[in-house]
């Protein structure tokens, strides 16, 4: 029987696809890509900005169909418009040279009929610096598929970066795949970003001891890598440059006459190896199938050395060697699973990185969310995606669902908004042992004064002289649609209105709605006077939910 169902999915799917193929040749559509829009980084799709609301499956929730069916309907009722899936290296090339595309066509028909997108993760040479992914025909021939190895000579369950058979195996696979996708998909773009390779990096070594690889590291540092060192030598990460400057900017020599003898530049080089592997791979799949593309980065726990986590991965300190090595890849992106979560997504932030989280967790869905409206408004974030969400509690999933939907009714706001000076964000920033700062925080839009606080006072009754932190979890965003009016959204906050400059005038609450969008159109829902607003004075945005407001404010001496 469940040969017979596979077999009825992967019918149906050729079915479907036969169909949307035959009018490819008369459509020309636009295909999902990064565009610059009024200061921001957004993703396009289908010619319009978009917003990703995903979570990310667990690793092998997508290699079943049938594992798949009741999961698709929570995850449509988590408000999720994009799913981060797998593709399997080892189920599409079963046999080497003849692909099998059915675990991909079926997620792709469930997407669809979901209305949902998908980015899908290329589980190729390296999925977590592993290569437990690759065919069992790969597994099985470490001659003509060598492995890294530790300075003993001992191979790992990893396939070394510096052979040539490895890269173009992976690349004819993954092109197989872009091809496909390209076949299927190219009109309705049900696949909208692909990731090759997955949390590349170098365990339990900062880097390959192979032959093959000390030969690499003993030769001279790459053109390639130098010219790019040149070229923006004043803009490079400092641990990268003072590396550089303190062996006299060399050229022309090996990685220890350029960089010193060390860990560090161990790591560098694991990184352009593995780095320039990943990008030929990107490479080669943009120029069948160009989707953008990005590359995620398993992070470093406080004192970690390289190989004790990942070497060589896109981290913020190796920023200018991934650009050298993968300039087909759009982004460097974090997993973000640490308490810390602001201070190492800031890390990220920069002009040349177009911003996305592909993977968080580790945290309540409440503080997952507060972190999903501080990522977009803050950062630009063209999308936010919480990890295995299939396995949450039933009420986790709800506070998830409630969060994704009061953000997709925000969606077109905030891609309007994105860039420029009409939106901020709040959320209390938490060190990684989780102490949280509740301490208030200030924000000017326009010509008002926003202070925001994440702490009760205390009832007069109790004697208490210090104000009491609001239970759960504390964030959200603050957008300006007029002169004097705002959207707030958000959970466990208070805000009060001042006006900026050094004149005496004071701001006053004209309204507060509490509401929601429905098609792009607010609907009101109960005005928030008296008892609700503290008589005039703020705007309480209630912790335990996520709540959205229209707020119009006045100002007068």
């Amino acid at each position: 029987m469940k040969r017979a169902k596979t077999w009825c999915l992967a019918a149906s799917a050729a079915f479907v696809f036969a169909n949307f193929s035959a009018g490819a040749a008369a459509v020309k559509p636009v295909m999902p890509q990064l565009r610059p829009a009024h200061g921001a980084v957004q993703l396009y799709v289908d010619g319009r900005p978009y917003l990703i609301l995903g979570g990310e499956l667990d690793n092998s929730s997508a290699s079943s169909a049938s594992f798949m069916q009741p999961i698709w309907p929570k995850l449509a009722a988590m408000h999720m418009n994009t799913v981060l899936v797998p593709a399997y290296w080892e189920l599409i090339e079963p046999t080497e040279g003849k692909f099998d595309f059915a675990s991909v066509d079926v997620l792709i028909v469930n997407a669809r009929k979901h209305n949902m997108h998908l980015v899908l993760l290329w589980f190729g040479s390296w999925k977590n610096s592993m290569s437990s992914y690759v065919p069992a025909w790969v597994k099985r021939d470490p001659q003509r598929f060598p492995r890294a190895q530790t300075p003993d000579s001992k191979s790992l369950e990893i396939l070394s970066a510096e052979s040539a058979s490895n890269l173009q195996t992976d690349i004819h696979a993954f092109t197989a795949l872009m091809a496909h996708l390209r076949a299927i998909d190219s009109v309705q773009h049900t696949v909208i970003m692909v990731q090759p390779e997955n949390e590349v990096g170098m365990i339990p070594e900062a880097r390959d001891r192979s032959a093959a690889a000390n030969a690499a590291f003993a030769a001279p540092v790459p053109a390639q890598l130098t010219d790019y060192l040149k070229l923006h030598k004043e803009s490079l990460v400092p641990s990268l440059r003072d590396a550089w400057q303190s062996h006299g900017f060399k050229t022309g020599a090996n990685w220890e006459e350029t960089f010193g003898a060390g860990i560090a530049t161990d790591e560098l080089f694991n990184a352009w190896s593995e780095g320039l592997y990943t990008g030929k791979v990107a490479a080669a799949g943009k120029a069948v199938y160009p989707l953008p593309m990005y590359v995620n980065a398993a992070l470093i726990r406080p004192g970690k050395q390289p190989g004790q986590y990942p070497s060589g991965g896109p981290l913020p300190h190796l920023f200018d060697i991934w650009r050298a090595a993968a300039p087909a890849v759009d982004m460097l992106s974090p997993d973000l699973y640490f308490p810390n979560f602001a201070q190492w997504a800031n890390r990220y932030a920069r002009p040349d990185n177009p911003y996305f989280i592909p993977e968080t967790g580790r945290a309540s869905a409440a503080e997952m969310s507060a972190n999903a409206y501080w990522a977009f408004a803050k950062l630009n974030a063209i999308g936010f995606s919480p990890y295995s969400p299939e396995y949450l509690s039933a009420e986790e999933q709800k506070v998830l669902s409630e969060s994704y939907d009061t953000l997709s009714q925000m969606a077109p706001l905030i891609l309007a908004a994105q860039g420029s000076d009409k939106i901020a964000a709040f959320r209390p920033p938490v060190a990684f042992d989780g102490t949280e700062d509740l301490s208030a925080q200030s924000i000017t839009l326009g010509h008002y004064v926003f202070d925001v606080r994440f702490k009760l006072p205390p009832p007069v009754s109790t004697g208490a002289r210090e104000d009491v932190p609001m239970p759960g979890a504390h964030g959200g965003m603050i957008i300006q649609t007029g002169v004097d009016e705002f959207v707030v959204a958000g959970t466990g906050a208070i805000v009060i209105f001042n006006t900026t400059g050094t004149d005496d005038n004071i701001a006053g609450i004209e309204s507060i709605w509490e509401g929601r969008y429905v098609k792009g159109t607010w609907v009101p829902q109960r005005c928030l006077n008296g008892d609700e607003n503290n008589q005039g004075r703020q705007l309480n945005v209630p912790a335990g939910k996520f709540s959205l407001f229209r707020v119009r404010l006045y100002h007068y001496r």
